[in-house]
């Protein structure tokens, strides 16, 4: 398939669009843009209006953007996902991880190992770490996100366990949109690898999918080496093959890193292979800056991940993933939301407003990694109490904002659009499933207002038939419902959209454009 070798590096490829300032008082609607290929200007369907008011100063306002950067490094935390092909032992190794890093007690793990044994499932009892409910334990696949949270030396982790199966790949979009860094997890064992890279394995899609949501940094671990006797000629095949590939997707070389591990074994995740433990490994493993040390474990590499710059001063936006009744100091009108703060920042007593609805409200507590904080910025993954919301005009996919500058949403939109490798050609009216962050809505393509080169911009031809795979094209999205969305220059988390066909991604794109009533 030509999204094999396809070039996946949007960002750069972003053509200028000249778009007008938003309107800041009571509408959240947006002007059209302008060109030559632009029809009925000025008109939308579906963008909703949210009526302002002036947001309730509390008592006693701390000053967020100043206390971050003074306690910037003791409050950084990377979200890392895991991903990776069904059976490729994505569970097992971060369960065993954590356990070997002490998130889990030994109690927890003996009471999981007696458990797994009694259905006859005892390999499974690291993987139920993550994976807790009875189906996912009895079925022996992970279907939603696990969250969890951990430390290495130099940096604090939300994890994030997504579902491999093919059948849960929305699940796996809702967590790698929340993601900052990734580990992709591949089985080495014979037979596994190729099942899992070859054909319609998840490898491919996962690499692809992480990298259209912004992922830049990856660590790779080769998992199960040892079915194989940690064999290097394996090893070399390979990271040797998913590097061609990975660069190919738009990943820069140096951003990759691979690791040779056993997820269940525990071998080479927290600590380094030595001559005792596991001297198969420890004789060709070496790390290449220093004589006579083996090459470093799983646990040493994340530990490198360097930290993305936080839009801590932006407007607030908190786009939802779940939400729920009660929580710390919960009421009767009381809801509790979670999801990871996309920009801005929020603290206590805050007034806050719910898109879409308009709904107000104010911030009653904020818990960060089951942390109980009084103020929480961009990169955190949170739980909001807010009291003032009814949780009727709350769904999946609404965005918690600053009443002042609410975020736009509107079911017209336009994209900048790469094609990977559709199972019929793309034309106006095309229906498909539209994901952006946690939501999932269906949509058609409306309008194919042109195609042109990724690299140089030039325009190749206008207002096409149809848009092939391997093409990148200009085009209007028309939703079914009004969604929540933000111009890729102004955020790149919720400035992102993938478009979904038959259990298939056949398209990411970036928001050029949204338009107004």
């Amino acid at each position: 398939m030509l999204r094999d070798s396809f070039v996946l590096n949007i960002e750069s490829a972003t053509r200028s669009v000249e778009t007008p300032a938003p309107a800041l008082a009571k509408g959240v609607a947006r002007l059209k843009v302008g060109g030559d290929d632009d029809d009925d200007q000025g008109v939308s369907s579906g963008a909703e209006s949210v009526d302002i008011t002036p947001a309730v100063t509390p008592k006693r306002r701390i000053d967020v953007a100043a206390e971050y950067s003074s306690h910037q490094k003791s409050r950084e935390t990377l979200n890392l996902v895991v991903v990776g092909h069904v059976d490729a032992g994505k569970s097992t190794l971060m369960g065993h991880l954590l356990y070997a890093l002490g998130q889990v007690n030994e109690r927890t793990m003996k009471k999981f190992e007696r458990d797994a044994e009694k259905i006859g499932k005892g390999s499974f009892a690291f993987a139920w770490v993550l994976d807790e409910t009875d189906e996912e334990r009895s079925r022996g696949v992970t279907m939603d996100i696990a969250t969890s949270a951990f430390a290495t030396q130099h940096r604090k982790f939300t994890l994030l366990d997504a579902p491999g199966h093919r059948d849960f790949v929305p699940n796996m979009i809702s967590g790698a949109s929340r993601a900052d860094v990734a580990i992709l997890v591949v089985d080495a064992s014979t037979g596994g690898f190729e099942s899992g890279f070859d054909g319609n394995g998840q490898t491919r899609e996962h690499a692809i999918l992480i990298r259209s949501l912004g992922v830049r940094q990856l660590v790779v671990a080769v998992n199960k080496l040892d079915v194989i006797e940690w064999s290097e000629t394996r090893y070399l095949e390979i990271t040797g093959r998913l590097l061609d590939f990975l660069t190919g997707c738009g990943y820069l070389k140096e951003d990759v890193r691979f690791a040779p591990v056993s997820g269940l074994k525990g071998v080479n995740l927290a600590h380094r292979v030595t001559a005792d433990n596991t001297p198969e490994l420890a004789a060709w493993y070496r790390d290449a800056g220093g004589i006579g040390k083996t090459g470093p474990c799983l646990v040493d590499l994340i530990d490198t991940f360097t930290m993305p710059e936080r839009p801590v001063s932006k407007p607030f936006r908190l786009a939802v993933t779940d939400f729920f009744k009660g929580g710390t100091f919960s009421s009767a009108n009381s809801v509790s939301v979670t999801g990871r703060i996309s920009q801005g920042n929020v603290q206590l007593g805050e007034q806050i407003v719910m898109v879409p609805g308009g709904e107000h409200g104010v911030v009653k507590a904020i818990d960060v990694d089951f942390v109980s904080e009084e103020w929480a910025v961009a990169g955190d993954s949170v739980v909001l109490l807010i009291q003032g919301l009814d949780i009727q005009h709350i769904s999946v996919g609404s965005v918690v904002c600053t009443p002042e500058r609410p975020i736009q949403c509107t079911a017209r939109f336009e994209v900048q659009l790469v094609v990977f490798d559709p199972p019929v050609p793309i034309t106006n009216g095309f229906p498909g499933l539209l994901h952006i962050q946690s939501l999932n809505v269906p949509a058609v393509v409306h309008r194919i207002i042109e195609t042109f080169d990724q690299r140089s911009g030039e325009v190749l031809k206008r207002r096409p038939r149809h848009i092939r795979k391997g093409a990148t094209a200009r085009v209007e999205i028309v939703t079914e419902t009004p969604v929540c969305l933000e111009l890729f220059k102004d955020s790149k988390e919720l400035g992102r959209i993938m478009l979904r066909k038959n259990g298939e991604t056949i398209a990411a794109g970036i928001v050029t454009a949204i338009f107004s009533r």
